[in-house]
């Protein structure tokens, strides 16, 4: 039997909430799991959206590479 590992270069996450709080939250916790394997903030992209009644939509894209 062979046991093969390959190494994570690159990830790519997605994240949405109804508040920048949360999305902050949501972000800064992921960042803390993909830092025991070794992955680090390469870029953040985000958005915020209006809908029809007004409420507010907050969104981010994070990109993580290998250290």
């Amino acid at each position: 039997m062979q046991f093969h590992l390959d190494l994570i270069e690159d990830k790519v996450e997605f994240f949405e909430a109804s508040s920048l709080a949360a999305l902050e939250k949501k972000i800064a916790e992921k960042i803390e799991q993909n830092r025991a394997i070794l992955l680090s903030v390469h870029a953040v992209t985000h958005q915020m959206q209006m809908d029809a009644d007004g409420h507010k939509h907050f969104s981010a894209v994070v990109h993580f590479k290998a250290k």
